[in-house]
């Protein structure tokens, strides 16, 4: 019994109680207390089979609506229906459309058992453990004390950072956050955290921080002040251009030539390690045309593979 109420209680659970809540009324459009409850009932987080308090359901509102910034309004002239009042601005995408796109898809398929097998995705390691108190530090504006272990460490090592904005790249979560010890933005990989707490230090995120801004000319999460952005042009042959071209690789992806052998795509972008791992990763399929620096070291890297590869 110890060990469901610690589950409960965390603040993993926690954070799937509001997107669960979230989810519930986005599908249902609008619904009342007492059907809410009913499903909460049925709910793989309802670990004790309890009700769901009438307290704890608006606490959990007034939670959402300042996490998310998803209001939660009830129509009073409609049988008290709850219902979510800027549904427009969650469908247009950021953290809200995120938040139902992922977590809330996964809440449903727990709560189908009997589809658990049928239903396959990608697994994002260590993301929700530490999602929560980073969400709460940023909402709070309170620094971060963290203790990292990048891959090329043997031992760990214990600082304070604040942070500005998290992101998912690649199956992995990433905080990216000031460092006054180093004085510059830094992206720490949530999967490299061996311990994080929220301190007492109150932090002020600049005003003209703009995440997406910050990306914008990024491929991932590389955004290196030292590679300046620029157009590259990429030759795709046929039958992989059409994924290319339904899954962009990034916003800025153009299309500026299709014949019935290849597509050439252009884009504004940094061409960074990550980006020029993504090319790579298509093999033949893709060809590099500009810029020629860009195309002479991806050239470089094919040839140092086929030396390593070729038949001794």
């Amino acid at each position: 019994m110890g060990n469901k109420k610690n589950a409960k209680d965390s603040t993993s659970n926690l954070f799937n109680r509001y997107v669960w809540l979230v989810d519930i009324i986005y599908r249902r459009g609008k619904i009342t207390f007492e059907e809410i409850n009913e499903l909460w009932q049925k709910s793989s987080l309802n670990l004790d089979s309890e009700d769901f308090p009438l307290r704890t359901f608006h606490n959990h509102r007034g939670a959402i609506e300042q996490m998310f910034d998803i209001i939660i309004e009830c129509d009073k002239r409609d049988g008290y229906k709850y219902y979510i009042e800027n549904t427009g601005d969650m469908e247009r995408g950021g953290v809200r459309s995120w938040l139902l796109n992922t977590f809330a898809v996964n809440n449903l398929i727990n709560e189908s058992h009997k589809l658990k097998q049928r239903i396959l995705f990608e697994k994002i390691p260590s993301g929700q453990k530490y999602l929560t108190p980073i969400i709460e530090a940023m909402r709070d504006s309170l620094s971060l004390e963290v203790t990292y272990q990048n891959f090329w460490s043997d031992s760990s090592y214990t600082f304070e950072i604040e942070p500005y904005c998290i992101k998912v790249f690649k199956q992995r979560w990433y905080v990216m956050a000031y460092s006054s010890y180093k004085e510059q933005i830094l992206i720490y990989a949530l999967d490299r955290i061996k311990n994080i707490s929220i301190t007492n230090n109150p932090f002020r995120l600049p005003e003209d921080f703009d995440g997406e801004l910050f990306f914008a000319d990024s491929f991932g999460i590389i955004a290196d002040d030292e590679i300046p952005a620029e157009t590259v042009k990429i030759k795709v042959y046929k039958k992989q251009d059409c994924y290319i071209r339904t899954l962009p690789l990034h916003h800025s992806q153009k299309e500026e030539e299709n014949t019935p052998e290849y597509t050439i795509f252009s884009y504004y972008i940094k061409p960074t390690y990550d980006f020029r791992q993504e090319l790579l990763s298509h093999g033949a399929d893709i060809e590099v045309l500009a810029p020629e620096w860009f195309r002479e070291e991806i050239s470089g890297i094919i040839y140092d593979q086929y030396k390593k590869h070729k038949t001794l």
